[in-house]
């Protein structure tokens, strides 16, 4: 998938140069720059602009876009957190500054509801309803100042535009909790319905008498989405998890709508044309259907691997159809549905845990993705990050947590099940031989939880939402029906509601598609997490679940690297010349031929668990943990800290060998990446304002991967003030000053 640059870095342009003759930079914004793609909760519209929009993501951001979703902005990060599921937003009617969200926390009850009057730029966390998990949120038609929101608590009203919130469920009810979806009564704002996990329920007098309202549905239903029919208040829809209901006599009875395959049967949104009230879309967990005639019949017109999690039209031109989807981000028609192209510029909501600088090529950089199945994989930049195109075709929507390239520039993918290698001029991934597997025709082993990946990838965003009573994911389940998809296909087109008869090209480079594998070679596949790739100027080592491993051949065939003990967690590596540093989480082996020989070595007394190394061309080793940083020069029979380097929770280590300096970064909330320059072990540092995996230096500038946010990339100084922003090989670095000081 090729991405336009960013629009932010056109908008910073003139800020950029403001810097130019600043030196050195001092707490520049490090900008964020894809890949696009990712997780797209909600939309909300700007009812005086119909091109204006709002998108909710999972990871707490807020974007906004001014053109109908062509291209979109980041705003802020609700609550300043990054666990926030934005799954409601409600634009004030009479003022499209005065936003409300409402979001959730995947893993916990937690959450809260957030309000801003400066069209989304700040935000407040309103106190009466500060913690609870918000799955729902409306405003009256009829009364915009009245607002209603769904809680794992139950439902609450504000009639002051939700400056003030008071419950109007029962509080001792053993039904009406855990609501996930409400809707109002466009007439009549006393009239509300509520969808709990369980069942629908329903009030006229604005929660002073509930009744339930299951008639005609199945049992223990999850409800997802309630909708209303605005010319006929009479008519209403729901969705739940055993299919699609409507109901034309207000809910006392409801008949189950036929046309949708079982298997997408959860609906997540339905919708009503707002020009074509026959019009109804049905956003599900195998793609979106329409139908034309109320709900009788239905047909699909995405492709099924296709998650929906919204759907807006336009409310001025009917043809205009925007989804906001798991992994996909934002799809857009401009035919009614019928088709469907990606429309991702400037949002980014992804988990990179690999990144890798090109050997030759100083400005192109690869990135790998979990979490994004087949729209994840890998992507390249051939720009220092300004555009992204996908290259996974063959990894079959396998995550990606580590990248290496041989010396002869070929390029290799570590996954959770085994490494890939993709040949310098090829197109395709293909799985590598292990030669320490069983011969041919034995059993493949299957990876067990003692082979989780290292990399913290934290909360799958793309595998919960609804958490029943007991604690089971639904959404668990749809994610593994989503990941055994072939390759999404952006423009699709049927001409009935169970055959996807037309699949077009899905408009990206490399689109991934599942390979078929001869059976009898399985076996001989690695079938454990690849961790880290580190090549030397004729090997290749890789560090696996299964124990170290070496290729002699560019990546094309690999044997166990020489005496090294084998581990169930080889995770961390590092090479520079013939020095090799391989580490589990409690163990340390140092090579001086390049994997061939290996020593153990002692680890620092007051260091608990391994979490980073590093290795310098003398030999010098750089371990890293929760206790801090720890350099050694003599083999690790002493080890001391950098001075003015006393900082914990080290996530990565990296050494730069072209600038000769050491980059660290750290986890938590800390947002600064730490330079050492070598020999004297100078320290300089600069916040990049994200929370951060690692940072690595690509073309004179630095590069980093945010927890949840794509990548983003240190603004360059600038040669002169009439130079353009350049994140080229030519771009300038800050110098260090001094000892700790700021760049």
């Amino acid at each position: 998938m090729s991405s336009q640059p960013n629009v932010c870095l056109h908008l910073l342009a003139p800020a950029l140069l403001l810097f130019s003759v600043v030196s050195p930079l001092h707490a520049a914004p490090w900008l964020p720059l894809g890949p696009d793609g990712g997780d797209a909760r909600r939309m909300a519209s700007d009812q005086r602009d119909h091109t204006h929009l709002y998108l909710g993501a999972a990871n707490g951001w807020i974007y906004e876009s001014h053109n109908s979703g062509a291209a979109w902005k980041r705003l802020a990060r609700v609550g300043k957190r990054d666990d926030l599921v934005i799954d409601s937003i409600v634009v004030d009617a009479g003022d499209p500054k005065h936003l409300t969200v409402g979001a959730w926390v995947i893993d916990r009850p937690d959450g809260g509801l957030f309000t801003s009057h400066d069209g989304g730029l700040t935000w407040l966390n309103q106190p009466e309803m500060r913690g609870q998990s918000i799955r729902a949120l409306a405003a009256s038609v009829s009364d915009p100042k009245i607002l209603i929101a769904g809680t794992l608590k139950g439902v609450f009203r504000s009639v002051d535009g939700g400056s003030h919130w008071r419950p109007i469920s029962p509080p001792d009810s053993t039904e009406i909790h855990e609501v996930e979806s409400v809707a109002i009564d466009p007439v009549d704002p006393n009239i509300i319905y509520a969808g709990t996990w369980h069942l629908p329920w329903k009030t006229t007098d604005a929660g002073e008498h509930w009744q339930n309202i299951k008639n005609g549905i199945i049992d223990d239903s999850d409800v997802f989405s309630i909708i209303i029919d605005p010319a006929k208040p009479q008519t209403v829809y729901a969705s739940a998890c055993s299919g699609i209901y409507k109901s034309e006599d207000a809910g006392l009875l409801f008949h189950k709508v036929q046309g949708i395959p079982s298997t997408a049967r959860r609906t997540r949104v339905l919708l009503q044309d707002p020009h074509h009230s026959d019009i109804v879309f049905a956003g599900t967990t195998e793609g979106l259907f329409r139908s034309v005639d109320a709900g009788k019949t239905w047909v699909r017109t995405t492709g099924p691997e296709i998650i929906v999690n919204d759907v807006s039209v336009d409310s001025a031109d009917s043809n205009h159809v925007i989804l906001a989807t798991d992994r996909g981000g934002i799809l857009v028609s401009e035919d009614a549905g019928n088709t469907f192209h990606s429309s991702n510029p400037g949002f980014s909501s992804r988990q990179i845990t690999a990144l890798l600088r090109d050997r030759k090529l100083p400005a192109t950089i690869y990135v790998g993705v979990v979490n994004d199945k087949e729209w994840g994989g890998v992507f390249q930049s051939d720009d220092g990050g300004l555009n992204w195109t996908q290259r996974s075709t063959g990894l079959a929507g396998k995550d990606v947590f580590s990248l290496g390239q041989a010396p002869d520039g070929t390029l290799l993918a570590g996954t959770i099940h085994g490494l890939f290698r993709l040949d310098k001029d090829a197109h395709l991934w293909s799985q590598v031989d292990d030669g320490a597997k069983a011969p041919v025709g034995a059993a493949t082993p299957h990876a067990d939880s003692r082979t989780r990946p290292a990399v913290p990838v934290g909360r799958n965003k793309f595998a919960k939402r609804n958490l029943s009573a007991s604690g089971k994911s639904t959404r668990e389940k749809e994610a593994d029906q989503a990941a055994q998809k072939p390759a999404p296909s952006f423009q699709t087109k049927t001409n009935n509601a169970d055959k996807n008869s037309v699949t077009a090209t899905r408009g990206r480079a490399g689109a991934s598609q599942r390979i078929a594998m001869p059976a009898a070679a399985k076996s001989r596949y690695l079938d454990g997490g690849v961790y880290a790739i580190e090549a030397t100027d004729h090997i290749v080592i890789a560090s696996t679940s299964v124990g170290l491993r070496t290729s002699a051949d560019n990546g094309l065939t690999w044997s166990p690297a020489g005496s090294a003990e084998d581990t169930a967690e080889w995770r961390y590596l590092a090479a520079a010349g013939q020095n090799v540093v391989a580490a589990s989480s409690h163990t340390v082996h140092l090579s001086a031929d390049a994997g061939a020989t290996w020593s153990s070595l002692k680890l620092p007394e007051s260091l608990t668990v391994v979490s980073a190394v590093t290795i310098e061309p003398s030999g010098a080793l750089w371990i890293g943990g929760r206790e801090g940083v720890f350099t050694s020069s003599d083999a690790g029979a002493t080890w001391s800290t950098p001075k003015n380097l006393f900082i914990n929770s080290v996530n990565s280590i990296f050494f730069d060998t072209a600038a000769s300096r050491v980059t660290v970064t750290t986890g938590g909330a800390s947002s600064v990446v730490f330079n050492v320059q070598l020999p004297g072990k100078e320290v300089t540092y600069t916040d990049a304002g994200w929370n951060l995996r690692f940072a690595r230096p690509v073309a004179g500038h630095l590069v980093a991967a945010t927890l949840f946010d794509g990548i983003v990339v240190q603004p360059a100084i600038l040669a002169s003030a009439g130079a353009q922003p350049a994140l080229s090989p030519q771009a300038a670095v800050p110098q260090p000053r001094s000892s700790a000081s700021k760049e």
